[in-house]
C-alpha cells in the first residue's frame, strides 16, 4: 500500500518535456519540490498583472461582504421565483471548484444547487447530447452552478479524442441557438471562464500531486493534458470566438491569483441581478485587470 506522504500513483513514467516561449523544459510531476522556472513565474504566468497575491486579511472581509450580498440575492430569486444558471469552465486546476465553493457557502442547499456531471453512461451517450445537462436546469427559485458543462464539447472532447471533429463543429453551431433558448426563457445566465497560465496550472497540479488532501484531484488526464496545451488553447480560442454571443457572453477571469478571481466572478454576478436591498457599494466596482468578456479580453 502505498504510504499518504508518497501520494497517489500517476502513472507518470518520469520528466516531461514541454516547449515553453520557444525553449524545451523538463517538469518532473514526481519530484518534491518545483524547478525554479515554475516558482518563479507561478503567480505572473500569461501576463498576469499582478505579482503579489491578495492579503488574506483583505480578502476575508471583502468574501464575507460579498457572500452576505449572496444570501439577501437567494432570499429574492425565493420570493420572485427568478432562477440563476452559472457555468464554469476552465483548464484543469484553474480553480472552478473553489470557486463554486464560496459562492454557495452561506446559501441554503435546498435551492442553491451545483452540478458536476461524471461522464456519460451509455444510455446518455445515445440521447441528445444537451439532454443530460437540461435536466439540472433550475426550477423556480433556484440558483445552479455547473462545474464543468456541455462545453466538454468544445475542449476536452475534441482535445483528448472524446468526440468526432464533425460532433464538435455541430456543436459549436447549434450552441449558440441553445443558449438564446436559456436566456429567452428569462434565467439569468453566467458563461464564466477561468484563465490560468501554464507555469501557475504546473504549481497547482503539484500541489495535488503532493498533497495528501488534494490527491484525488488528480488523475491521468491530468497527466496527459500537461503536454497538450497548445492544443487546449486552440480549443479554448476557437469556443469562445464561435460562442461568445452579446445574449450569451463568456466572462473571463484571469485566476492566477484565486482570491481576486472568486471575488471577481461574485462581483459580477451580483451586478447583474436586480435583487432587493442590492447594496452597490458593498459590491464595488469591478476590477477590469481581472475580469472582461470576449476574445478581445482573452488576448490582451
Amino acid at each position: 500500500m502505498k504510504n499518504a506522504k508518497e501520494g497517489p500513483a500517476t502513472g507518470s513514467s518520469g520528466p516531461l518535456k514541454i516547449m515553453i516561449d520557444g525553449k524545451e523544459r523538463e517538469f518532473d510531476i514526481e519530484a518534491p519540490t518545483l524547478p525554479d522556472w515554475v516558482e518563479d513565474r507561478k503567480l505572473t504566468a500569461g501576463g498576469y498583472p499582478y505579482d503579489m497575491k491578495m492579503k488574506s486579511e483583505g480578502y476575508d472581509e471583502r468574501l464575507e461582504q460579498l457572500q452576505i450580498e449572496l444570501v439577501k440575492a437567494q432570499a429574492w430569486l425565493q420570493s420572485t421565483g427568478k432562477r440563476v444558471m452559472s457555468l464554469f469552465e476552465g483548464r484543469d486546476a484553474a480553480g472552478k471548484g473553489g470557486t463554486i465553493f464560496v459562492l454557495r457557502q452561506y446559501l441554503n442547499p435546498r435551492t442553491a444547487r451545483n452540478v458536476a456531471l461524471t461522464k456519460p453512461t451509455p444510455t446518455e451517450l445515445g440521447q441528445w447530447y444537451f439532454q443530460r445537462y437540461v435536466d439540472h436546469f433550475p426550477t423556480s427559485g433556484e440558483f445552479v452552478t455547473f462545474d464543468r458543462s456541455w462545453y466538454n464539447r468544445a475542449g476536452v472532447e475534441p482535445v483528448m479524442g472524446f468526440c468526432t471533429p464533425a460532433q464538435h463543429e455541430q456543436f459549436l453551431d447549434e450552441v449558440p441557438h441553445f443558449e438564446r433558448m436559456i436566456r429567452n426563457e428569462g434565467i439569468y445566465f453566467f458563461k464564466f471562464w477561468l484563465n490560468i497560465g501554464r507555469e501557475t496550472q504546473l504549481e497547482r497540479f503539484h500541489d495535488r500531486r503532493w498533497s495528501p488532501l488534494k490527491s484525488w484531484k488528480f488523475s491521468p488526464i491530468d497527466i496527459a493534458g500537461i503536454t497538450k496545451w497548445d492544443d487546449y488553447t486552440k480549443a479554448r480560442d476557437l469556443m469562445v470566438e464561435r460562442t461568445h454571443k452579446e445574449f450569451a457572453p463568456w466572462i473571463i477571469v484571469r485566476a492566477n491569483d484565486k482570491r481576486r478571481a472568486r471575488l471577481a466572478v461574485m462581483q459580477r454576478i451580483l451586478l447583474s441581478l436586480p435583487y432587493d436591498g442590492r447594496d452597490l457599494d458593498v459590491i464595488g466596482k469591478e476590477d477590469k485587470k481581472i475580469i472582461g468578456e470576449g476574445p478581445t479580453f482573452l488576448e490582451k
